[in-house]
């Protein structure tokens, strides 16, 4: 048996035994657009506009705690001077209160970001990081509304940091 066939025999083991642990603990699986306002240290220090989107699978389950992963995309600032546009990954933990419909959770996310401030004033792709924190509110069985989200983040460009903070709110579609 070659090396590389053992190397991917052992992928796909890994990967249905992570299906099948997904499935085994309940897992969840949402996805959510979102609108947010996001406030650039940028030469303008204007208010940016735009579309979040992306997906959450948690893979993990206890009572009242669920811990997972997102994928998200964002759009900022579309027809605007300044605009940020990114792509992250990384760990979420939300809580699951069963008496209650809310559903508070914390991410931490890392990946790509790329700035343009216009005017000719420069554009650049940096690594791009943000925490976050927000709440979802169950509306009807399968649907939740994300009432806050707030984010802060941060991504080095043009001899210095730049740290937005981002407000949003949208809707989840969770999926069985």
């Amino acid at each position: 048996m070659s090396r590389s066939f053992s190397h991917l025999r052992t992928l796909f083991l890994l990967l249905v035994a992570t299906f099948v642990v997904s499935i085994a603990a309940h897992a969840q699986t949402g996805i959510y657009v979102e609108f947010g306002a996001s406030k650039v240290d940028a030469p303008s220090n204007d208010w940016i506009y735009g579309p979040t989107f992306g997906v959450y699978h948690d893979f993990y389950s206890v009572p009242f705690v669920h811990l997972g992963a997102d994928l998200r995309g964002s759009v900022l600032g579309i027809s605007e001077t300044t605009t940020l546009t990114s792509g992250e990954i990384g760990p979420r933990v939300s809580l699951h209160p069963r008496v209650l419909p809310f559903m508070p959770y914390l991410e931490a996310l890392g990946g790509i970001g790329y700035y343009d401030f216009g005017n000719r004033q420069g554009s650049s792709t940096q690594f791009e990081y943000q925490f976050l924190a927000g709440i979802d509110d169950t509306v009807l069985p399968r649907l939740d509304w994300r009432v806050v989200e707030f984010s802060y983040g941060g991504l080095s460009a043009f001899n210095g940091t730049l740290h937005p903070k981002t407000l949003s709110t949208g809707l989840v579609l969770r999926l069985p």
